[in-house]
């Protein structure tokens, strides 16, 4: 029996002369295993204990998340869930997955056969987790590319959080490379233009558009987040490439929580503006999420076409994420390979050249 046990987690078997392979990390937010209170309640207090996402002392939020919040809202949420649950399971998680797959198939046919898994910072399968099946699979280089085009700190670092906490358990730590953001990537932006072209081509211009961004608390823009002024480039990005005239789109903020001023201008109080002052048709598009979930399903689809409609508009259409469309895809791929830059992406040495390598490590004394 061992007198004592390793901080570290045990590394997988390895094999003399294998080569190291290059791998990515897809990372996305997070979604409960089900659309059910106790899964809902699982899921919840580890996204909300997140300091990145939460900044009120842990002593007095910790009273607050698990004296009331965790009590009501998982139900709420839960049957929230339900509502745009599909058969394969929670849309973000299957978008994502797809997003992964598809993403190892363009780069493979490029000449890139790299490994690729998706991750959730919150929820299965954990960015720890996935960090050790590329390990496995034989990863000595790993890119974090996190599913957030704008960068903030309640997204993209708390995504990095979750590396560097595995890294601190890990002996063999690979090389590691960081995507912090590609909000005006090239690529990024003509796959939102031909997301919403083909939406106007099958349905018609609206009298407004609107590109509806998720909301962080406003104090996290003055204590240095610059994630307001990277979805305000997006936004006139996006603009500058639909021709649109600056009276006919807005840029809004939704998702609020708690009781502190975040981001404005507010998504839905925007749309009830729009139609109490007779604007007939909008557009909502949210470019800041990439695979939908529920915040664009539920609270925009079904909780905003409501709000607009109620106060006097006539039509709302929502426009889809991204999700596995072309070229997305292709932008993803296209970060990816800038990322990538300096490290081997070609295919692992053959049969002979293997053997050869773990000849030459065995003469100098590596063990069989």
């Amino acid at each position: 029996m061992a007198l004592f046990s390793s901080p570290f987690t045990p590394e997988p078997p390895y094999t003399h002369g294998q080569p190291g392979r290059t791998g990515i990390l897809l990372c996305n937010l997070g979604t409960p295993d089900a659309p059910t209170p106790a899964a809902l309640r699982t899921y919840l207090a580890q996204f909300l204990s997140d300091e990145r996402v939460v900044e009120i002392p842990k002593f007095i939020w910790k009273i607050i998340l698990h004296g009331i919040i965790l009590r009501v809202r998982p139900k709420k949420s839960a049957a929230k869930y339900a509502s745009i649950w599909t058969p394969e399971g929670s849309p973000l998680k299957v978008w994502t997955e797809k997003q992964a797959v598809m993403l190892r198939g363009w780069l493979g046919e490029r000449g890139h056969p790299v490994l690729v898994r998706h991750a959730m910072r919150y929820g299965n399968p954990s960015i720890a987790s996935q960090l050790d099946a590329l390990k496995a699979e034989g990863a000595t280089r790993v890119l974090i590319l996190p599913a957030y085009p704008q960068y903030s700190a309640t997204t993209t670092a708390s995504a990095f959080d979750a590396v560097y906490a595995w890294a601190a358990h890990t002996r063999a730590v690979p090389e590691l490379r960081f995507v912090n953001r590609y909000h005006d990537h090239p690529g990024y932006i003509e796959a939102l233009v031909q997301r919403v072209r083909k939406h106007w081509q099958d349905h018609g211009r609206p009298d407004q558009l609107v590109m509806s961004f998720h909301g962080v608390p406003e104090r996290t823009l003055h204590l240095g987040d610059m994630y307001h002024c990277e979805c305000h480039k997006t936004a006139r990005l996006l603009a500058d490439r639909l021709g649109l005239a600056k009276d006919r789109y807005k840029l809004t903020f939704q998702s609020r929580f708690g009781k502190a001023k975040w981001l404005e201008p507010y998504t839905e109080p925007t749309l009830r503006a729009l139609g109490a002052a007779g604007v007939k048709r909008v557009d909502v598009l949210c470019p800041g999420f990439t695979s939908d979930c529920l915040e664009t399903l539920e609270e925009i689809a079904m909780e905003c076409q409501h709000a607009f409609i109620e106060s006097g508009g006539k039509e709302f259409s929502y426009i889809p994420c991204l999700n596995d469309s072309a070229p997305w895809i292709t932008a993803l791929a296209e970060v990816a390979i800038q990322h990538l830059q300096g490290w081997p992406t070609q295919a692992p040495l053959d049969d002979a050249a293997l053997a050869a390598s773990r000849a030459r490590a065995l003469a100098q004394g590596a063990s069989q």
